[in-house]
């Protein structure tokens, strides 16, 4: 790069950062806000409250990634065209190739920043959120459950002991899961006691018995004197499966011969996939359709409000139908195309604006045969 293009490189890289910093940080404490009920209602430190929030980070920077990059290229270019830089580089000779540049070095980077977290990161944060997840709720039910109370760990599933003996044993023990209307199973022993073994954390019930409901509208009562419970598996995902979000992305390429979800949850993980291999492409598409708007040199007399208020509007329509795109392609397989060809067309025509390619020209010669028909500019 040549010094004027590492300046402009560095003064658009900073004004990103800028906004990817901040727009990240406020989204990152509202959601903060919302899990303070993992140290206030479940025991839990305040390790595991920021353990929780951080692996939320990578989807936040995916998402607010290409967000920062068009603000920061409107701002970038707004700064040079209002400190007439613009102009002197146009009067110099300075083409918009040359110009696009050093943007288009940050568009890259940005790219391979979404892709690594498309493509990697974001599905093991969200598997980890999950597995975190259940062993606190696990852990919740070992130590911080309180002794009398009925405890709702969650919607459907009750669990209550009667007191707790001096060997850290739950005594009169009671546990209900109402998840599922038609398998509710309730459990009740005289003793209960913790026990962890190869990372996951049993409930190990003795002198007690469980129900469940038979088809016939009856119940079964099982007695047992021990009866070992895996309180981790009751706090994972339903049934087991793994949501699409949380599965790597060979996973979703190459979908494991004897997973049964496969074909049930088959219009989800084609979305998913799609969703995290096109969405790297907006990188461009943000950055170019700002640097097409106000990339062009002008005075100070001539306003870039319009121009802006565009291209705001073009970059918020064209977000909006890729996440529509993403929710459609679940049901109907043949949107996939489009899924694709949002972000890449739109950074087509950015570049046609840019370089005055056929579709600049064509715009330009239907404007002329308006202005001499009507005989109005």
């Amino acid at each position: 790069m040549s010094r004027i293009e590492r300046y402009v490189f560095r003064t658009v890289t900073m004004a990103f950062l800028a906004g990817l910093i901040a727009l990240t940080g406020l989204m990152w404490v509202t959601l903060a806000l919302r899990q303070l009920d993992v140290m206030t209602s479940k025991g839990q430190s305040l390790l595991v409250f920021f353990t929780i929030t951080g692996l939320t980070l990578p989807s936040l920077v995916a998402i607010i990634a290409p967000v920062a990059l068009f603000v920061g290229v409107l701002y970038c270019l707004n700064k040079l065209n209002g400190d007439s830089e613009l102009v002197v580089m146009s009067a110099s000779g300075v083409s918009p190739g040359r110009l696009l540049r050093p943007f288009a070095a940050l568009f890259g980077l940005v790219f391979v920043l979404e892709a690594a977290l498309y493509l990697e990161v974001m599905p093991w944060s969200f598997d980890a959120i999950e597995t975190l997840t259940a062993l606190i709720r696990a852990d919740f039910i070992a130590n911080y459950a309180r002794p009398g109370a009925f405890s709702e760990l969650q919607s459907g599933f009750v669990f209550h002991f009667r007191e707790r003996g001096a060997d850290g044993s739950l005594r009169g023990v009671f546990m209900q899961d109402r998840r599922d209307p038609a398998h509710i199973v309730t459990y009740i022993s005289e003793v209960g006691k913790t026990l962890e073994r190869d990372g996951e954390t049993y409930l190990v019930l003795s002198k007690g018995s469980y129900q469940r409901p038979e088809r016939s509208g009856d119940s079964a009562i099982v007695t047992f004197d021990d009866y070992a419970i895996d309180l981790s598996q009751f706090m994972q995902r339903g049934e087991g499966v793994k949501r699409p979000r949380e599965r790597s992305t060979l996973q979703l390429v190459a979908p494991a011969a004897n997973d049964s979800s496969t074909t049930r949850l088959a219009g989800r993980l084609r979305a998913e996939l799609l969703d995290r291999l096109a969405s790297p492409f907006y990188a461009f598409a943000a950055g170019l359709i700002g640097f097409a708007a106000l990339g062009e040199a002008r005075t100070t007399r001539q306003g870039r409000g319009l121009a802006t208020a565009i291209a705001v509007l073009i970059f918020t329509a064209l977000r909006m139908s890729g996440i529509a795109s993403i929710s459609l392609v679940v049901s109907r397989p043949e949107v996939a195309a489009l899924v694709w060809a949002l972000p890449i067309g739109a950074s087509a025509i950015s570049l046609d604006a840019i370089f005055g390619g056929p579709l600049s020209r064509a715009a330009g010669a239907m404007r002329r045969f308006a202005v001499a028909a009507t005989g109005k500019p």
